[in-house]
């Protein structure tokens, strides 16, 4: 009995689960149609764009950051793909290339300013996030831009499994936390970041570059903007300026909720993809039963308030 209790995950990382499975549970009482494939998947879909958001936002709280620019510069990299391609006629990888580089500089210039300047990361992307959404707004004029090539678009197809359509997004998300939590926890580089979050000078006379892991992160977080932004525009089949300005806050829900401390030094990536289906679900239960999208936004500022809360109080058990 000992040996089968010390290989079982400890109940704090059981949480987000257990709290999913109940959710779940929940609203199938209150409608026949959340139980379905078709319903599951349609929640999939709903959480694919903010899930890869918040893989780049994982990386960065566990160092004890945080980045509120994430979703104006994820709709930065899809108003430069689309308008790219629909203007100038590029080719779909070369558009997406180009929208990568813009988000991948913004992690750059995240990283730098948190690493060099030593400003809070807080303030950093605060500041980010203004930029980015003025010049979201100015090179597209503030316009939808809907002529698309289909190359931009192939990862808003589907294929089925019974009833339900699944999006070629969905397998790619599923894929990058896949290989994200592999990275996490099976290389040196990976438990750098642990380390930097648990306890920055430390790890610094240890040896271990803290600013080098730092900007690193930083770096990994805008590639992954940069996928989330083609997966925005797979979706809805258009570069919208509008987009990501509530996806920063949805990142960083899926991340608390998932588990992971807002302190840094602890959290798993896969807990973030549960924390989004938590936000996923309670999003869609409560539309079934006709609940206004008001107490929706309600719910899930009550839950964050209980996993940051949770958090704390497991921080002083420990202490």
């Amino acid at each position: 009995m000992t040996a089968i209790h010390t290989k079982l995950p400890p109940l704090g990382a059981l949480g987000p689960f257990i709290a999913l499975v109940c959710a779940c549970a929940f609203f199938a009482t209150q409608s026949e149609r959340f139980l379905t494939l078709q319903n599951f998947s349609l929640i999939l879909q709903q959480v694919m764009v903010v899930g890869t958001i918040a893989i780049g936002q994982t990386l960065i709280i566990l160092t004890a950051g945080i980045d509120l620019s994430c979703g104006m510069v994820m709709a930065l990299g899809a108003i430069v793909m689309t308008k790219t391609a629909a203007d100038h006629g590029l080719s779909a990888p070369v558009a997406f290339a180009l929208g990568m580089a813009v988000t991948t500089l913004f992690g750059l210039i995240n990283g730098l300013l948190v690493t060099k300047a030593k400003l809070p990361p807080f303030i950093v992307t605060l500041g980010t996030l203004n930029i980015a959404f003025a010049i979201t707004q100015l090179y597209s004029g503030s316009q939808t831009i809907t002529e698309v090539p289909a190359g931009l678009t192939w990862l808003g197809e589907s294929f089925r499994i019974g009833s339900a359509h699944i999006l070629y997004g969905v397998v790619l998300m599923l894929a990058l936390y896949l290989i994200t939590w592999l990275y996490l926890r099976e290389t040196a580089p990976g438990r750098h970041i642990y380390a930097v979050g648990n306890n920055p000078e430390a790890t610094r006379l240890t040896g271990i570059s803290t600013d080098k892991v730092l900007l690193g992160v930083y770096l990994m977080a805008g590639v992954f903007y940069g996928i989330a932004s083609l997966l925005s525009v797979a979706r809805i089949g258009a570069g919208d300026p509008n987009a990501g300005q509530t996806e920063n806050l949805d990142a960083i829900t899926a991340v608390v909720l998932g588990g992971t401390s807002l302190f840094g030094g602890r959290g798993v990536v896969l807990g973030t993809l549960v924390g989004a289906l938590i936000v996923g679900v309670f999003r869609n239960g409560l539309t079934l039963m006709g609940v206004s999208s008001v107490y929706q936004i309600l719910v899930t500022g009550i839950l964050v308030i209980l996993a940051v809360l949770t958090d704390q109080m497991s921080r002083k058990g420990v202490r």
